[in-house]
């Protein structure tokens, strides 16, 4: 079974991978081109792509008979054609379930940096211009006893839905279908079949839905001036989600008062006027990155292409239709 991995996984994934495959790493991490990631199909039986990598149908038509599966190191799968790679005959497997708690825990950090101004406090002590204590200085916001509005009530919304409860948060959501009542009472959570009406109700908006043509920009100019001035929006999730170029004309002109971005509308090309302002956390795609998540992942990938090596269905198999 010949395997070619797009970039540097954790050590111990690689070691093991060497092991069961006949695997071609890439050593120096570079991200590979359009045309690099075509050759790497034509001379493999399974590709290990992460989300950085597009794949598209005409890259798919180009890529030969060769390529069976694309095992794809993340849950997401929005940077992969999946409905013509199995028209092609290609399988698509991804690593859901492993990125949950981990990200979580970032939407929970991001929403504390932009309440209670961390990272104006952190700029202050590094570059050793703080005076000492003042009454009124760096002054946030409390978010116990606020309402945190969660825009998916997935695996990772349930998670930040938990978390938010153990800070006193009232925990309020939309998703396309609503949650069993027995989750809802765990949750102490509160369905809103209006988008717009719990968006205006918010002090924090946390995103963990996925990008699909029906969220692209669902938060868009409209919906972003139903929120509080004094709102914060919080984004782990995928940046096309929100039209950033809105939100960031908006946060310039102070009406809404922070974002937390963990990922964004154009990938790392990112709006250089957002880059500006004070009242915003940039984080670099972060949220899944722990050593024990990252591993994880890889363990997933290597029982999808082992169990597809062995003639059997891999387990996290993506169906198109179903994403």
């Amino acid at each position: 079974m010949s395997v070619v991995v797009t970039r540097r996984l954790p050590e111990a994934v690689e070691t093991r991978m060497k092991e069961l495959f006949d695997v071609e790493l890439n050593e120096d991490d570079r991200k590979l081109g359009r045309d690099e990631i075509v050759a790497a199909m034509a001379r493999a039986d399974v590709l290990v792509p992460c989300v950085t990598d597009t794949i598209d149908a005409a890259m798919l038509a180009r890529a030969g008979d060769r390529l069976k599966l694309i095992a794809n190191y993340g849950a997401g799968v929005d940077h992969i054609d999946v409905s013509t790679a199995r028209q092609r005959g290609i399988l698509v497997s991804n690593t859901p379930g492993v990125v949950t708690e981990d990200t979580a825990d970032m939407t929970m950090a991001l929403i504390l940096a932009c309440t209670r101004r961390i990272p104006e406090g952190l700029a202050v002590m590094q570059a050793g211009k703080w005076d000492g204590w003042a009454p009124t200085a760096y002054m946030g916001r409390r978010i116990g006893g606020t309402r945190l509005g969660i825009l998916g009530m997935g695996r990772i919304g349930q998670a930040v839905a938990r978390r938010a409860g153990a800070f006193g948060m009232q925990v309020h959501y939309h998703n396309r279908r609503r949650v069993h009542e027995e989750t809802e009472a765990a949750l102490q959570a509160t369905y809103w079949e209006s988008l717009d009406q719990m968006i205006a109700r918010v002090d924090v908006l946390s995103i963990n839905c996925p990008h699909t043509p029906s969220t692209f920009h669902l938060m868009n100019a409209r919906r972003l001036k139903l929120m509080k001035p004094q709102a914060v929006i919080v984004n782990t999730s995928r940046g096309e989600v929100i039209d950033e170029n809105a939100l960031t004309r908006m946060l310039r002109a102070g009406e809404i008062a922070g974002a937390g971005l963990d990922v964004f509308e154009h990938g790392a090309e990112i709006n250089p006027r957002l880059r500006e302002l004070p009242n915003v956390v940039l984080l670099p795609h972060m949220g899944s990155a722990t050593l024990e998540g990252r591993i994880e992942m890889g363990e997933k990938v290597l029982i999808n292409i082992k169990t597809f090596d062995d003639g059997h269905r891999p387990p996290d198999l993506v169906v198109p239709g179903m994403l």
